[in-house]
């Protein structure tokens, strides 16, 4: 064979292209292939959205948990005494939950079952979404070293201990004593996290406190995604064993404001349950789940 033609041939069939076929079988290759890795993303993308869900009730509850143990763990604390505190008016606390209601010292702990006394005061209706209520009462961690006029405080000494407002502590002439600022906590559920407007509602948790005016302070929001509060207390029996009981169970006289012995100086436990949920709903997922906590029976 001629060299130059059999050059030529070989020339033409390196520059050959591919057949139509060839182009079909590699086009259908390659949609396959595109079609699993956009499947692998799509998978991915909502694992990471679920994984994100998850993250958000696990710091939701971490987050209300965590403020309420810190303030049932010094619930009742005064200070240098265990004694009965002195009653004492501490003048007109503005927004306060009932008349002497923050100056009720005695009560370091106080709850309602399943309803909100306050709905006239500090927790109005529109900011309740049902389930317990939760008072706690305590003096600060810390002295106070100087007193403000609209401050309410505690002095406190071994053998007694009392409420005061302002500059002008009560004549203690037991030593050692020591000032320190009243602390009052309410928490409660809110039917909405930022704003009544908000869409969808996201229920949360909320509190007010005793603040300097004095004064019940506005709401604060503490955690969002926190559907449901309940609490029980933890009284000794006289075998002493420890029994939790609602609120309505421990007592059914001894009101928030009452300064008197009562069932509630017997609490020595709480036991707290929340039901936190997602703030956005799992696409595809319907839950027909029934939760109960204490008393409490809640569908999504």
């Amino acid at each position: 064979m001629n060299p130059h033609r059999q050059f030529t041939r070989l020339r033409a069939l390196a520059m050959h292209g591919f057949t139509i076929v060839e182009v079909m079988i590699s086009m259908t290759i390659g949609l396959v292939l595109c079609l699993g890795f956009g499947a692998a993303l799509v998978d991915a993308s909502s694992n990471a959205r679920t994984n994100d869900r998850t993250s958000d009730i696990q710091t939701n509850g971490r987050a209300a948990l965590d403020a309420l143990r810190r303030d049932v763990m010094h619930a009742g604390y005064r200070a240098l005494t265990w004694a009965e505190p002195t009653t004492a008016s501490i003048g007109t606390v503005t927004g306060d939950c009932a008349a002497g209601f923050s100056a009720n010292v005695r009560q370091g702990i106080w709850g309602a079952n399943d309803s909100n006394p306050f709905s006239a005061t500090c927790i109005l209706p529109a900011n309740y979404a049902g389930g317990d209520i939760l008072v706690l009462r305590r003096v600060s961690l810390a002295t106070a070293t100087a007193l403000g006029a609209t401050t309410v405080y505690f002095r406190s000494a071994y053998e007694r201990g009392q409420p005061f407002l302002g500059n002008a502590p009560p004549t203690f002439t037991e030593v050692p004593n020591e000032d320190r600022a009243l602390e009052v906590i309410v928490y409660y559920i809110s039917p909405y996290s930022f704003s009544a407007l908000e869409s969808p509602r996201i229920p949360a948790l909320y509190r007010v406190t005793l603040r300097a005016g004095p004064l019940i302070g506005n709401p604060e929001l503490v955690a969002t995604g926190i559907d449901t509060l309940q609490v029980q207390f933890g009284r000794l029996t006289t075998d002493g064993k420890t029994i939790y009981q609602n609120a309505n169970a421990v007592s059914t006289t001894a009101t928030s404001v009452t300064t008197d012995p009562s069932e509630w100086d017997d609490v020595n436990s709480v036991r707290i349950s929340i039901l936190v949920r997602s703030l956005t709903p799992e696409p595809g997922v319907v839950n027909t789940n029934t939760y109960t906590l204490a008393d409490w029976t809640s569908t999504p």
